[in-house]
């Protein structure tokens, strides 16, 4: 209807479309507001209708849609506003039109409110799962983590607070192994810098005592004198087995959780040759230092490479003379760093004994050779003992060079082959240009 009055007032337009509206006449729309203004006339383009004056007024003045309830239905008041007056249609709903489909509307939205639950348990039952999942594969390395498993880990996942979680646990493992590691590998290196001013302690207090036993020709203070020297040495021995047991509980726990290590096997010969660089001077023990000025790695910790040439280079000063000369040389040769001890002391008449000896004590953290085969062989490599150049004992380390290929997969092969040859031809290790004295 508002269309038709836009296009045409004329009143038998206005008919034919109020007739074209549909065949029952109680609900056809009734126009008003549409007469003969010359004629004075208050008839509208209908019969009837249900709006009274005040209605049809409100809804002129308000040229907006009014909806009002009137006995069986909902009357609708819609103003179209033409050139020179203000027409109303007015449109009756009854109320069985009105309510007809509500059970067809309420089925519809319950089928749809229905489908909506069903997904969004869906939905939210695969998002519980994974946060669920999660949840429970980081409670469970946490616990293990609690535990002492330093080495469990987690695959974040779930939510993205829950994935966060993951890589926030996974970073704390790290650290707390990379934490844990350094303190050992300190305690350890602790251990073995204790233990050779020990060793030096030792040699002292050795000193000390007097080469004749007779006990008839000293006096009461003298007697005591030598009480005291023996307690000292006893204390010491004492001290060196706390230590080294010490050592042997760190190196267990260090081997067990750290990785792969590596160190610069010329920084660590300089570094614990300045310390027995003092004592040599102590004892007027000539010394030279070979090879060690480039950076030659090896797949070792270097506190563990320490203790190794500690306990070799100790075994110089233990059983030689004041007064005999060592030298030490670090080389590169066939896919091994070499490390070479050698003295102008008596020499070790078996060779071969000493170092069954040295293996056969499990465990063993003295000052023999087992130290040194043990780090050698951690570094895929061996230990043997030869006659030295400067007329005492020649201990050699071999350790993989791991910027090489070893020529011979072997351990032990390489080794005695090389023993065989020094002796048939008597050529050694290639030497280097000392570093100092």
């Amino acid at each position: 209807m508002t269309g038709a009055l836009a296009v045409s007032t004329d009143p038998d337009v206005v008919a034919r479309a109020i007739e074209a509206s549909g065949d029952d006449a109680a609900t056809r729309p009734v126009v008003h507001g549409l007469a003969d203004a010359a004629a004075d006339s208050d008839s509208d383009v209908a019969a009837t209708g249900r709006a009274d004056a005040d209605q049809l007024a409100q809804a002129q003045a308000e040229r907006r849609s009014v909806v009002l309830d009137v006995d069986g239905g909902v009357l609708r008041l819609d103003p179209v506003v033409l050139a020179d007056r203000t027409a109303v249609v007015e449109v009756f709903v009854p109320d069985s039109a009105l309510g007809g489909d509500a059970g067809n509307r309420w089925l519809l939205l319950a089928g749809v409110a229905v489908a909506l639950v069903g997904a969004a348990v869906l939905v939210v039952d695969r998002v519980a799962a994974r946060t669920v999942d999660a949840t429970r594969d980081l409670v469970k390395a946490a616990l293990a983590v609690g535990d002492g498993d330093l080495g469990v880990r987690v695959e974040p996942s779930g939510p993205r607070e829950l994935a966060e979680a993951g890589h926030a646990f996974n970073r704390m493992a790290e650290r707390l192994v990379a934490a844990r590691t350094d303190e050992r590998e300190l305690v350890a290196d602790l251990s073995h810098r204790l233990r050779t001013p020990l060793t030096v302690l030792r040699l002292d207090a050795e000193a000390l005592e007097p080469d004749d036993t007779s006990v008839g020709s000293f006096s009461q203070a003298e007697l005591d004198h030598r009480r005291g020297i023996r307690r000292i040495r006893q204390a010491i021995v004492t001290l060196e087995g706390e230590i080294d047991t010490l050592i042997k509980t760190t190196r267990k726990a260090v081997a067990t959780e750290a990785g792969p290590a590596m160190c610069d096997v010329s920084e660590v010969v300089r570094d614990r040759m300045v310390f027995w660089a003092a004592l040599a001077g102590d004892q007027n023990r000539p010394h030279r230092v070979i090879g060690a000025q480039l950076r030659i790695p090896a797949p070792v910790p270097r506190a563990e490479l320490a203790a190794a040439l500690d306990a070799v280079i100790g075994n110089v000063f233990r059983y030689t003379p004041q007064g005999t000369a060592f030298e030490v040389a670090v080389s590169r040769r066939d896919g091994y760093v070499a490390i070479r001890i050698d003295d102008a002391g008596p020499g070790i008449p078996d060779a071969d004994r000493a170092l069954r000896r040295g293996a056969s004590d499990q465990g063993s953290t003295g000052l023999g050779l087992d130290i040194a085969k043990r780090v050698a062989l951690q570094a895929n490599g061996s230990v043997s003992i030869d006659r030295a150049r400067l007329g005492g004992a020649s201990v050699v380390m071999l350790l993989a060079d791991p910027e090489a290929t070893p020529r011979q997969v072997s351990r032990f092969g390489l080794v005695g082959r090389m023993a065989r040859e020094q002796k048939s031809s008597g050529r050694r290790w290639p030497r280097q240009r000392p570093t100092g004295q």
